[in-house]
């Protein structure tokens, strides 16, 4: 992705957000925390060539970010839990060792891209499979003076700083690799004052699966409800997804609906998985 492309992306993002709020339920092509945005969200490398991350500044003052390789897995239930080196296993270290990026700290002005160059180190022998590590983009709090800490007379205070970050998966794959996936155990839950649709994703073969699910009623061309983003890494056969459901949506989930996985656009679009149900 060029910056050209980032800004537009940007742009589009902004004039659209309040629209795709109604059906849209995860994340777009960008991914915001605290005042950073960054695209793509995901990379996926063969190996041959590398590509860029764009980083941009969407606050009002000027930030700086450390840039780091983390590991991560994914649980049942679809979280990703951190991994320390003493829990590293091969496949994990191999992703850490073979991804090259740089720079590994920025400063960014509001407004003002970066480009991260990202690429991949592949041994000789490396054996079939996909390897993945995440590229973490974490604020650095800006120093304050002494002058600035308000502490009352005789004692002291305490300022906490949050800090942001934002992690996107880096993905190597060698060899010729397959996957295919299943829906299944569709249902309607509670969740807080709201409802959830939570169903089973399955994932078979020897890569992730990523993609977008779509839920339609019978005859209807257009889905109800959008959710993008939506993996399943290969630790693990199978997750479950649960996407809440807004108040104008839920009344027409209820009864035969058909949930379907779709590849992202910009890795052909097919479905990957179809499923009819009937929500109760």
């Amino acid at each position: 992705m060029t910056i050209q492309r980032f800004q537009s992306l940007k742009k589009c993002c902004i004039g659209l957000g309040a629209l795709a709020a109604v059906i849209l339920l995860s994340s777009t092509p960008a991914q915001a925390a605290g005042d950073l945005l960054v695209a793509p969200t995901r990379v996926v490398l063969d190996g041959q060539r590398g590509t860029e991350v764009i980083l941009n500044n969407i606050g009002s003052e000027t930030a700086t970010y450390r840039i780091s390789l983390e590991l991560r897995r994914m649980t049942s239930e679809g979280r990703l839990e951190d991994v320390s080196a003493e829990q590293e296993n091969d496949i994990e270290r191999a992703a850490k060792e073979m991804i090259r990026y740089a720079p590994r700290r920025v400063t960014l002005p509001p407004n003002q891209p970066q480009a991260i160059r990202l690429g991949v180190r592949a041994p000789e022998g490396l054996p079939d499979g996909e390897y993945r590590a995440h590229l973490l983009f974490r604020a650095i709090p800006a120093a304050r003076s002494v002058t600035e800490k308000n502490a009352p007379e005789g004692g002291f205070s305490i300022s906490l700083t949050p800090i942001y970050g934002v992690t996107i998966p880096v993905i190597i794959r060698q060899g010729n690799l397959q996957a295919t996936a299943a829906i299944a155990n569709g249902r309607l839950e509670q969740q807080g004052e709201g409802q959830a649709l939570t169903f089973d994703l399955s994932r078979t073969g020897d890569r992730s699966i990523y993609g977008e699910i779509r839920v339609r009623k019978p005859g209807s061309s257009e889905p109800v409800m959008v959710a993008r983003g939506i993996a399943v890494y290969p630790e693990v056969g199978q997750r479950s997804v649960t996407l809440p459901v807004p108040p104008e949506v839920a009344a027409q989930l209820r009864g035969p609906v058909t949930v379907e996985y779709y590849e992202p656009a910009n890795s052909g679009g097919g479905l990957i998985a179809k499923t009819d149900m009937v929500l109760r």
